[in-house]
């Protein structure tokens, strides 16, 4: 669903995925629909220490998760501001006491609590990264309420609306025109 022509930022790829976990404009678009795959996707990059037990509350904590940053991607693409998003990002955040720790090679933001709640607030770190060192305001969802998927906008004055102009571009166009007729 993407037209990228250059990579996106690895922290932000990251971001982006675990958004598209949850493919809205498809039958079968939920790539987390039990503990196991939420175990199998947080394992796969790292985030999930080996033999970690994922249960079905965990798994419902990192759902709101993902539609929290969801919701405030869609603000990087001129949506309006959900404040329950932010306050179910700063709940995760607080849930595994996420803190800044330092070494001779720099800082970094680590969870103090394992598991689910810790790997959560490692995606969340990368998010404070990003907002940071400012690809935050790249990373984006697409605008029509039936997509929403999320994409990392690399276009040079960032104005990109929709994750493809080739599907969700010319379905918005398509709509407009439709409305002009009827009107």
């Amino acid at each position: 669903m993407t037209d990228e022509l250059t990579t996106t930022p690895p922290g932000v790829k990251l971001i982006e995925d675990f958004v598209n976990t949850n493919e809205l404009d498809e039958t079968d678009g939920e790539h987390l629909p039990d503990p196991d795959a939420l175990g199998s996707w947080l394992s796969e990059r790292d985030l999930l220490p080996a033999g970690a037990v994922v249960s079905s509350e965990d798994l419902a904590r990192a759902l709101r998760v993902r539609e929290a940053l969801r919701a405030l991607l869609l603000v990087n693409n001129g949506g309006p501001l959900d404040s329950s998003a932010v306050g179910t990002l700063n709940a995760a955040a607080d849930e595994s006491r996420l803190r800044v720790s330092f070494s001779p090679g720099g800082a970094e933001l680590v969870p103090d609590e394992p598991d689910v709640p810790g790997a959560l607030s490692r995606i969340l770190a990368v998010a404070y990264t990003a907002m940071a060192d400012e690809s935050w305001e790249r990373l984006k969802a697409c605008r029509l309420d039936d997509c929403q998927w999320a994409f990392y906008d690399q276009s040079k004055n960032r104005s990109r609306t929709w994750c493809s102009m080739k599907v969700c571009g010319n379905r918005a166009k398509a709509r407009a025109y439709r409305e002009r007729q009827r009107g």
